[in-house]
């Protein structure tokens, strides 16, 4: 009787470039790649170690001399909002959520779009076209859902807010949010993780999964202020703490080289991942 090994990922690192969250640094990526039946429990054990997905790829930033990009993720069974965060629920009460399958419309990417020329008219997506945006949403091998947010006195109009939102087995994965920009005082960013929150509840999932904490990152500030934030560092989550604590992270000596960082990835079958 013939007996198949199943083949190990292989993994790759990307050539520097210029961060995207602090100046005057380059960021360097691990990945491998996500296909056939093994993706989805790929995708799960990986985001258990800080990993994160992008169409049929999963990446976790390594950095020849910065630690600083954290995945994040929120304990439900923990959180509880802050007092500013029940108003973001109120300001947000007339949107209406809809799950969806993972196909892109023209509204959606009308939406993306917007959000974009607003808010990030000079990142690495500010270009990305309809059949790049249908990729992004589309090209995914795993358990997705395209959450869609309509304002629900208006059941004609197209959606304000959207989340491409994997279904992992021990939580939600927040791919990529967008948002209308003319209701950026209502936080709806907020409200999207607090509504996938209540959403993990629903599904008794004890995780959601924020993507990266950048210590020293205005962009990503926000993360901190959510109640039983975890991160994962030195190969296990721990809680975030003072988030001012983290200098140590940008010190060039924090990271570890590729091929030990390749050797503690644990895989289907294997030990479990360190929580």
């Amino acid at each position: 009787m013939r007996h198949t090994l199943p083949i190990a990922p292989q993994f790759y690192v990307t050539a520097p470039q210029p961060c995207p969250y602090l100046d005057g640094r380059m960021e360097r990526k691990l990945f491998t790649a996500l296909q056939g039946d093994t993706a989805g429990p790929l995708n799960d054990t990986l985001s258990k170690q800080g990993f994160r997905r992008s169409q049929n790829v999963l990446y976790r930033p390594s950095c020849a001399e910065c630690s600083a990009c954290m995945s994040a993720r929120i304990r439900v069974a923990d959180f509880e909002p802050s007092r500013s965060q029940r108003r973001v629920l109120k300001r947000n009460a007339q949107l209406k959520r809809r799950a969806t399958s993972p196909w892109a419309t023209e509204e959606q990417y009308e939406l993306f779009r917007e959000y974009l020329d607003n808010r990030h008219a000079q990142g690495g997506m500010a270009d990305m076209d309809m059949f790049e945006f249908a990729a992004m949403i589309e090209e995914t091998p795993v358990r997705s859902r395209v959450i869609e947010y309509t304002d629900r006195n208006d059941t004609n109009a197209g959606p304000l807010a959207a989340c491409l939102t994997d279904i992992l087995d021990d939580g939600l994965s927040m791919v990529y949010s967008f948002f209308d920009p003319s209701l950026d005082a209502a936080s709806p960013g907020t409200f999207l993780i607090l509504d996938h929150i209540d959403i993990a509840r629903e599904l008794n999932l004890p995780y959601v999964y924020l993507g990266y904490w950048v210590p020293g990152s205005r962009k990503m500030g926000y993360k901190a202020r959510f109640k039983g934030v975890e991160v994962f560092r030195s190969g296990h989550w721990q809680d975030l703490g003072d988030p001012d604590d983290y200098d140590s992270a940008l010190h060039p000596l924090s990271t570890d080289p590729i091929a030990e960082q390749v050797a503690r990835i644990n895989l289907p079958g294997s030990h479990p991942a360190s929580d």
